[in-house]
């Protein structure tokens, strides 16, 4: 299998402020046994976070009460939206193995959904810390502005935020590039290989400069509110620790997040430290930047988070009584 990890970085990233290591990079190369463990990984991250999703998934789609709160409205469109993004990068780092080139429209294809749901991510997740602001500090208010409609209205925004950009890259190389270059021509799958403007390279780099300070201050203004008005409320009791805890995990998540900002200047210093083990830093950049968020999700809503977690274990009580042959008693509607 020829192997080349170098777009691990470049097929996932939606920010583009800091140039490759070096275009010799493409020459480095796994041997067999590396390429199989490093697969055999990213296969099985991919098996256990989709069973997770699916999971999540099933317990909101089952039960009425989550589909009329804002909260878990966008943290639904997040795990499907992390899903798809896990899905798609997976996808192509299998194919890079097998293929190493593919078909530019389909290589077109892969790029955009993979850039689309990477660029949502910490978009949706400032929208949450807005709803958690707005429900902490405006309680008296939170029925009046978060409704259902206006999230649905949030998530077309955050949609229309995120793809058009890019969008427009595909119209311009659309437009420069001759039919026979999407239909014929077989590419290793970067974006820097599909839409080769110069020109687009300079108007990604000045839209994520706006994108990240945008987001980087909505959510430095949410979270610092959530924790003043935290403090002033607080008291000893155990309720108002895990209200804590659990603001810090969504700002653990987001600077994670938001870690492929910078991503690629780690990886500078690191090559320089480690001047013969960039395969295996793209791959641990790989991993952290882009993977280990997707499991802090189903921590903060699955495991932590009150409501959900009663549902998930009548869920899973439900699927044991059914295997087992055994009636199901249902639950009692909930405490609003």
């Amino acid at each position: 299998m020829i192997s080349n990890v170098t777009h691990l970085h470049n097929l996932c990233k939606y920010s583009d402020l800091f140039p490759p290591i070096s275009d010799q990079s493409v020459l480095y190369r796994d041997t067999f046994t590396m390429a199989l463990v490093k697969n055999l990984i990213v296969v099985l991250v991919w098996l256990v976070l989709t069973y997770i999703n699916c999971t999540l998934a099933a317990t909101y789609f089952r039960h009425q009460t989550f589909y009329e709160d804002p909260r878990y409205i966008l943290f639904i469109h997040m795990v499907i939206n992390d899903g798809i993004q896990l899905t798609v990068s997976i996808t192509l780092f299998i194919l890079s193995y097998i293929f190493y080139k593919i078909n530019v429209s389909l290589c077109c294809f892969f790029i955009l959904v993979a850039v689309f749901t990477t660029r949502n991510t910490p978009v949706n997740l400032a929208g949450m810390a807005v709803e958690r602001y707005i429900a902490i500090c405006k309680p008296l208010r939170y029925s009046q502005i978060c409704t259902v409609r206006r999230t649905y209205a949030v998530i077309g925004l955050i949609w229309f935020i995120c793809v058009a950009p890019d969008i427009v890259d595909l119209f311009v190389t659309l437009a420069t590039e001759p039919v026979s270059f999407f239909q014929h021509n077989f590419v290793f799958c970067l974006r820097e290989n599909v839409f080769k403007d110069p020109i687009l390279a300079q108007k990604r780099k000045a839209f994520d400069i706006i994108y990240f300070s945008c987001v980087f201050l909505t959510l430095v203004f949410t979270y610092m509110k959530i924790l003043f008005a935290a403090r002033a409320l607080s008291t000893a009791d155990t309720s108002t620790q895990k209200a804590r805890n659990t603001i810090l995990l969504h700002g653990v998540q987001l600077a994670m997040c938001l870690l492929s900002y910078i991503s690629p200047s780690v990886e500078i210093v690191l090559h320089v430290i480690f001047p013969g083990r960039i395969l295996e830093i793209r791959f641990a950049n790989y991993l952290i930047v882009y993977i280990l968020p997707r499991f802090l999700s189903p921590i903060i809503y699955g495991a932590r988070d009150k409501k959900f977690k009663k549902y998930l274990r009548m869920d899973a009580l439900r699927c044991s009584c059914k295997y087992k042959g055994k009636p199901v008693v249902p639950l009692n509607k909930d405490r609003m």
